[in-house]
């Protein structure tokens, strides 16, 4: 069921982030994709890349926060992902005080939402079907990536 306010941008910006997931699952990779907009300027876009390049952390929102680069404060920026963030990218979404996530989905992996909220963060969930749809395929194609990726024996 989707969570908080969402508007017509959020849902632009979530089908530029599944661009970037889908690029990922095309690689051979795990389909996440991520980018940051200002109001309706995207700054930066990323996904995972942990199996293209061998880096255990270059998770979506990771990789996202990588090519924004340096930056001053968060303030005003939104973060979207098409899947909800694991512990280490809720992490670095409240070190840097990232205001606003905006979630692509949440039923194939519930994330870290609660902890995002007491953080601070203001957390959208939109339920996106392309989104559900894109994981449930790669977790079928692919069990043996998707519980390496979420480390689960």
């Amino acid at each position: 069921m989707p969570k908080g306010n969402a508007t017509e941008t959020d849902r632009v910006m979530m089908k530029a982030a599944l661009v970037e997931a889908r690029k990922g699952y095309d690689e051979g990779g795990v389909p996440v994709g991520s980018v940051v907009a200002e109001r309706d300027k995207l700054l930066s876009s990323g996904r995972n890349r942990r199996v293209q390049e061998g880096d255990p952390i270059a998770h979506g929102e990771m990789d996202c926060l990588r090519r924004l680069g340096r930056r001053r404060n968060y303030k005003g920026l939104t973060l979207y992902t098409t899947l909800s963030p694991c512990m280490m990218c809720a992490g670095a979404i409240t070190q840097f005080s990232v205001p606003r996530l905006v979630i692509g989905e949440t039923q194939n992996f519930p994330g870290n939402v609660e902890f995002l909220e007491r953080a601070g963060v203001e957390v959208v969930v939109l339920d996106d079907l392309e989104c559900i749809a894109l994981v449930e395929k790669f977790i079928r194609e692919r069990p043996d990536l998707w519980k390496e990726d979420i480390v689960e024996d």
